[in-house]
């Protein structure tokens, strides 16, 4: 432990000439609500939406409202965006006759109550309103619902799309990208500390080029078998992620769990020992393809392993790798890596502690009680 006023120096980064946040290794946050304003507007102003039959034309006037918050995260170079918006449009219509001569013109509005990151990859809800409620207003507000929805969700992706990626902060993004080469000729270190620093970052970047390795240690008070039990069994499992699972303990069986948002296949399974799995998320790009290092067969889902390892009596070391996990989902994000980490650590191993960290609970089915060692 330094001594008080010393530190790693590494660590120190408000002193550095290069900036406060080397790599964008520490958390930094940016709001993006006022961006996000300029986006909508930019996008949003005297936008031709297409007419029908050529008597009717419909145009995006402006943004008359945009209210809620976004922002995005960047930690250890990574980009985690973060939003909840409502946003109000303003469109006018015109309704002309067979020689061009405008018979009405009517206004409406647009309202998209909800743009949220929890569902990136959905189209959000859109609502068409229009003042004059006369046939000509609701011809017009008919063609506004087909033709001018397909043009606000496809502006509306390109927003999503560009919080993914860093919003205001893409282009500094890039720069530091751009700005720290990898230097090839400096592949050793002749501090040790160094060494220890890169053995983190090396346990995420193992694998193909757009995927990272997830390697967890966590330790419990209870006998490996019992853990062991406790994830193959999808009673338990129903229970401390309050969610459905279906879940086979047989080798080449199937499972499915959190309400079947993960599926995938056993391909190796030792009582207390070890489980291997192949593991599909359903929000991740299709065609993914990871090498099984049982079978060696090529397969549409990534490989996950647990090792239990126990050193002394009451006492368990879990080991888990998941390989190839991509760094984007199908819809652009680039929070899966942090995302399946923190649903490890969180939603799976600190739930099974919580659940069955009490004096007895029962054992599957059968009517007996025992000493809950998970405390």
């Amino acid at each position: 432990m330094a001594k008080f006023g010393e530190g790693d120096k590494r660590w120190i980064v408000a002193e550095r000439p290069d900036g406060t946040n080397v790599h964008n290794w520490h958390w930094a946050e940016t709001n993006c609500l006022e961006w996000s304003r300029t986006f909508f507007k930019n996008n949003f102003s005297n936008v031709a939406v297409g007419g029908g039959d050529g008597d009717a034309t419909i145009t995006i006037k402006k943004v008359e409202k945009l209210d809620g918050e976004a922002y995005v995260n960047v930690r250890k170079g990574k980009v985690i965006p973060g939003y909840e918006i409502s946003v109000r449009l303003a469109w006018e219509g015109e309704a002309r006759d067979a020689n061009g001569k405008v018979l009405q013109r009517v206004d409406g509005a647009v309202e998209i109550p909800y743009i949220s990151d929890e569902n990136a990859g959905e189209d959000p809800e859109i609502k068409v309103t229009v003042k004059e409620n006369g046939e000509i207003g609701n011809k017009l507000k008919e063609v506004m619902s087909k033709k001018g929805r397909v043009v606000v969700l496809e502006k509306v992706r390109v927003w999503v799309e560009s919080m993914a990626k860093g919003g205001p902060v893409k282009d500094e993004l890039e720069a530091k990208k751009v700005a720290v080469p990898h230097n090839k000729n400096n592949t050793s270190s002749s501090n040790g500390d160094n060494n220890d620093l890169k053995k983190e970052e090396v346990n995420k970047s193992e694998g193909k080029k757009g995927f990272k390795l997830i390697s967890l240690t966590e330790k419990f008070n209870c006998r490996a078998r019992d853990l062991f039990e406790i994830l193959m069994d999808e009673n338990r499992w129903r229970g401390f992620t309050q969610s459905n699972a279906r879940i086979s303990k047989e080798v080449g069986g199937e499972f499915s769990i959190f309400d079947g948002s993960v599926t995938g296949k056993n391909l190796e399974l030792e009582e207390g020992m070890l489980i291997v799995q192949r593991w599909r998320f359903g929000s991740w790009p299709d065609g993914i393809e990871s090498m099984c290092d049982v079978c060696s067969c090529k397969n549409q889902n990534l490989i996950v392993r647990i090792m239990f390892e126990e050193p002394e009596d009451g006492v368990t070391v879990v080991k888990l790798t998941h390989s190839d996990v991509p760094e984007e989902d199908r819809y652009g994000n680039a929070t899966v890596v942090e995302n399946t980490e923190r649903g490890w650590r969180d939603l799976i191993f600190q739930r099974i502690r919580t659940a069955f960290a009490r004096k007895d609970y029962w054992i599957g089915n059968f009517p007996r009680k025992t000493k809950c060692l998970l405390q």
